[in-house]
């Protein structure tokens, strides 16, 4: 059975008007799921991270500038494309302790996959800095716990969103326990992620260009990426989920389809079932055209469900 992990709070998020990181988005997500197919999912109230769990990943004062920037009223800028609101804080706790939640509930056999349809979204958040609409990063909060909680010594992060996950490449880009794995369009938001940047080897960036779309995707990740995972074994299977290839999307330039997170997805459970005894965990990530990320969502959850 799939699980999802979500909580009321990451509606309360508010960039404010005309922001493209928008509780709409969630709330698409959200209303897509609302679906007969959808019916068998496993949905539960995300829990709060804990500070222990958060600084795994994130300096102490990284922390407590999160966690006490958030207004009274109104936004705070903490730069130019990230903004708290009274809630956010929160949001970004129970975003976070939902990853940690599902890789409990993974590893300890209550089912096979967890999809954490969570905001504010987190691979661009580093150590100490919010960046990209990210405050704490959540999949790299959860990589850690597997490793800490239960001693893994192979985790890997398969990430498709089509901005460069450059905090989660940061963070563990001198840890082998860790494989970051992502595709991504270059030139592109945040200027990271080029193919020289391997870490500890550890690190595999697929570029994609302006104008790419699914041949191109598909070609990538089935001769390139997926192969490097495969390599790793790994005993975790973490995805960040970012929608935001889709052709429709107005924040990149690349063209997939929903077709194209069905497809991926597949590949990765198939990954997951020969070396990871099928545990994965997915977190959302961008996806900034609703329509899109209803559909691509949709896929995405549909094909963790077989």
């Amino acid at each position: 059975m799939l699980r999802l992990y979500t909580h009321p709070i990451c509606l309360q998020h508010d960039p404010g008007l005309g922001h493209a990181e928008s509780p709409a988005r969630l709330r698409a997500v959200l209303d897509a799921l609302d679906h007969d197919r959808f019916a068998a999912l496993d949905r539960i109230e995300a829990p709060r991270a804990t500070r222990e769990q958060l600084a795994r990943v994130h300096d102490a004062g990284h922390i407590d500038r999160i966690l006490g920037s958030a207004p009274a009223e109104g936004t705070l800028r903490l730069d130019e494309d990230t903004l708290m609101s009274p809630a956010s804080a929160e949001a970004a706790l129970h975003a976070a302790g939902a990853a940690v939640a599902a890789v409990d509930a993974v590893m300890n056999g209550e089912g096979e996959h967890a999809f954490c349809a969570v905001r504010p979204p987190g691979h661009h958040a580093t150590r100490d800095q919010a960046m990209g609409f990210c405050l704490f990063n959540n999949i790299a909060v959860a990589a850690a716990h597997a490793i800490h909680a239960y001693g893994l010594k192979r985790v890997a992060i398969a990430d498709f969103d089509v901005h460069h996950g450059n905090g989660t490449q940061a963070i563990f880009e001198q840890d082998p326990r860790v494989l970051f794995v992502s595709s991504h369009q270059s030139p592109l938001y945040p200027d990271s992620g080029r193919e020289d940047e391997r870490g500890v080897g550890n690190i595999v960036n697929g570029l994609l260009s302006p104008g790419d779309g699914s041949y191109a995707f598909r070609e990538l990740w089935g001769n390139v990426l997926l192969p490097r995972i495969t390599g790793f074994k790994p005993q975790l299977l973490l995805i960040s989920a970012g929608f935001d290839a889709h052709r429709d999307d107005p924040l990149a330039d690349l063209h997939l389809g929903s077709e194209d997170y069905a497809w991926i997805t597949e590949r990765l459970v198939d990954l997951a079932r020969l070396h990871a005894k099928g545990r994965i965990v997915s977190c959302l990530e961008g996806g900034y055209n609703l329509r899109a990320l209803a559909a691509s969502a949709s896929a995405h959850i549909q094909s963790l469900q077989t």
